[in-house]
């Protein structure tokens, strides 16, 4: 049976410094997204990348025991990717700095027309910390994944901050306040319209 044009698939990573079981505020709100995703037709998986052993480096295959691949070929066959972070000392995560040293790889991955494979893919953002910096963590994501390739949707990210010099997390919320809740909403909204007119429409050759 031939794929519907319209259906799409997103992929998340999480990027939280803990592997599973262990509860993550960045994968709650990676699901959160994905609900809204999954309400405008979204096929989503998440990835929790410290359950795998991505090797560092700057190839799409660094080798023995790298198990990036696995994570890659989810990447490559999505049409969104979500890439879901914590802030750690105001920076993303050392696991979220790997995977886009990984996704380097794909800028000379190109397809027939001579495009990087990630271009006419669209990427969105959801950042988690109890610390101010969320805009910035946005801006060095946003920055590399259109570095990569990717398109980002208006409105493309979404964050939560809890007070300074506090305990607090996100995972730990009697309820999403709704200021981030409609940021969410409006994020997996725009990222969803993005990725269907670029499936319908792909950037122009660059050969």
């Amino acid at each position: 049976m031939a794929q519907d044009p319209e259906s799409l698939r997103a992929v998340g990573l999480v990027c939280s410094l803990k592997p599973s079981p262990a509860e993550s505020s960045s994968e709650l709100m990676a699901e959160h997204v994905f609900e809204q995703l999954r309400a405008q037709g979204v096929e989503c998986e998440a990835v929790r990348c410290a359950d795998y052993d991505i090797a560092p480096g700057v190839e799409a295959d660094m080798g023995s025991g790298d198990q990036w691949p696995q994570i890659r070929e989810k990447v490559l066959a999505a049409d969104i990717l979500v890439l879901s972070s914590p802030i750690w000392l105001g920076h993303p995560a050392s696991v979220t700095q790997r995977v886009l040293e990984r996704l380097d790889a794909e800028l000379s991955n190109t397809d027939d027309e001579g495009r990087p494979v990630m271009v006419g893919k669209v990427a969105l953002v959801s950042v988690v910390g109890n610390e101010d910096g969320a805009h910035k963590v946005v801006a060095d994501l946003f920055q590399a994944l259109n570095d990569v390739g990717y398109s980002i949707p208006a409105q493309g990210c979404t964050y939560w901050n809890g007070p300074a010099m506090e305990s607090g997390d996100y995972k730990d919320l009697d309820h999403v306040p709704e200021q981030v809740a409609s940021a969410t909403a409006a994020a997996a909204r725009n990222a969803a319209h993005l990725a269907r007119l670029l499936k319908r429409s792909q950037y122009q050759p660059y050969q």
